[in-house]
């Protein structure tokens, strides 16, 4: 790249070379198997049968919302596998070389929140394995405390040494993690004396109205899990060696890998049921209640490797990238996630985890009504204005196709509002609830409508030397 904007630019937010892409089919099977092999999508997954699902509406539901994200996942994978751009360099181009702070911080706010559950659980599951090696430790708070923060600095080093770290975790442990999840299913099925028992629970709801007033926020909350990433997917996708690679690696990871993990969560807490009469959705209190120390210890493990893997790939990549936008002279990656780190303390995640409806009607269905107008306008400025062409080198530079208005796209931003106000408005108004249950969807749909209505007076040049002779407004990208 020529001459750059210092405030716009650094080496980790910079196109990626020939020599960074990497990454093939494997890499990305084996990062969605190894982020969502992980306790929340077993929690996501067993919230559905204590909400009182049977085993094949809880499946079906967890594919169809699955399948649902994968869309914008992909669409969104496109411009990072093309351009070799992050995230907040691609939301540049609908909301403005100032105005993409807006949407990244949005994202990596949430981000925070989700690095400090994920910190928590590592924590929880680094005590509980103490508490099988040392009983007496059961019994000391601050035990659990001390875990939760070891496990917090293993993640910032683990952030310290950068990117290519988590490809190389991500490649030996997916394996492994696989392994170790169908082990500790054939043993709770042994437990529960088969899967007969564990999975010929019948549904609660008895009627098709009860069932579905339960099952579209929880179709929300499925797609809401993922509406995190399928925003800086691009973040990981610049790495990839070619738009078929990632497409058939994510195609065949994300869908197959949380069902596959969530049948495991259902089916473990159906035998929970079973054998202690009581849905259990947290694996680890579970794993707890066998008193096997040999079965827990190592399926405690599983979850530690897991809960690093997620945390870093799924929410230190994409915040680091973030906070590096704002002034890229001064935040680096590691400061980005440095910064993650610290924020996910402040957001104090066991409040967050305090119960599953907490989890699932608060926090995923609600941070999803934030996210999902973002995707909504990233969509239609890609696909539908521009035609999937950028000019690369703008998207670094002020004074541009890109500027608009002192750098902010007024329109994306209007959008941006209508979306989550109308997402959220169920919140406050309870007879718009329903909207709520429908958060991203809702979401998605109003930002991408409104910004496509709004942009269609704003013409469209894919070389933006051209301005200087066709008289068309600096900033009309």
């Amino acid at each position: 790249m020529s001459t750059h904007n210092t405030d716009l630019y650094n080496e980790d937010l910079a196109p990626t070379t020939a020599a960074h892409r990497t990454w093939g089919t494997y890499n990305y099977i084996a990062l969605w198997f190894s982020m969502s092999m992980e306790v929340t999508t077993y929690m996501l997954a067993s919230s559905l049968i204590a909400g009182g699902m049977n085993w094949k509406q809880a499946v079906a539901t967890i594919l169809l919302g699955n399948l649902i994200v994968l869309i914008p996942m992909l669409l969104n994978a496109h411009a990072g596998a093309k351009y070799g751009i992050p995230f907040p360099v691609l939301v540049r181009a609908s909301f403005g070389l100032r105005g993409a702070n807006i949407p990244a911080l949005l994202r990596a706010i949430v981000a925070c929140g989700w690095f400090g559950i994920q910190s928590w659980i590592g924590g929880q599951s680094i005590a509980a394995m103490l508490n099988v090696l040392w009983p007496v430790t059961a019994h000391i708070p601050a035990v659990l405390w001390a875990c939760f923060l070891g496990f917090w600095l293993l993640n910032m080093i683990v952030v310290w040494r950068g990117v290519e770290s988590i490809r190389f975790l991500q490649s030996f442990s997916a394996p492994f993690l696989l392994i170790m999840s169908l082990i500790l299913l054939a043993w709770v099925v042994h437990k529960a004396g088969g899967f007969g028992p564990m999975l010929s629970a019948p549904s609660s709801f008895h009627t098709t109205r009860a069932f579905l007033h339960f099952f579209f926020p929880m179709l929300t909350a499925m797609v809401g899990y993922w509406a995190t990433l399928s925003l800086n997917i691009p973040d990981f996708t610049r790495y990839a060696k070619s738009q078929e690679s990632q497409i058939i690696g994510q195609a065949f990871g994300l869908p197959v890998a949380m069902t596959l993990y969530s049948f495991i969560g259902i089916a473990c807490t159906s035998a929970s049921t079973v054998v202690f009469g009581e849905p259990i959705w947290s694996p680890i209190t579970l794993l707890g209640r066998f008193h096997q120390p040999l079965v827990a210890f190592l399926a405690l493990i599983s979850i530690l490797i897991a809960t690093l893997n997620v945390n870093i790939g799924a929410n230190v990549v994409s915040p680091s990238n973030d906070f590096s936008n704002l002034a890229p002279r001064l935040i680096s990656f590691r400061t980005g996630g440095l910064i993650t780190g610290f924020l996910g303390l402040a957001m104090m995640p066991w409040k967050l985890m305090s119960s599953f409806g907490t989890y699932i009607f608060g926090w995923l269905v609600g941070y999803s009504g934030l996210l999902g107008p973002v995707a909504g306008i990233m969509v239609v400025d890609y696909f539908f204005i521009r035609g999937t062409q950028l000019d690369i080198n703008s998207l670094y530079h002020r004074g541009g196709p890109y500027e608009y208005s002192s750098g902010i796209n007024p329109r994306a931003i209007a959008a941006l509002i209508c979306g989550v106000v109308v997402a959220l408005i169920g919140l406050f108004v309870p007879s718009l609830h329903w909207l709520y249950d429908y958060a991203w969807f809702v979401g998605f749909g109003t930002s991408g409508l409104i910004y496509r209505a709004l942009m269609k007076r704003v013409v469209i040049i894919a070389n933006p030397s051209q301005l200087a002779t066709t008289g068309i407004e600096r900033g009309r990208a």
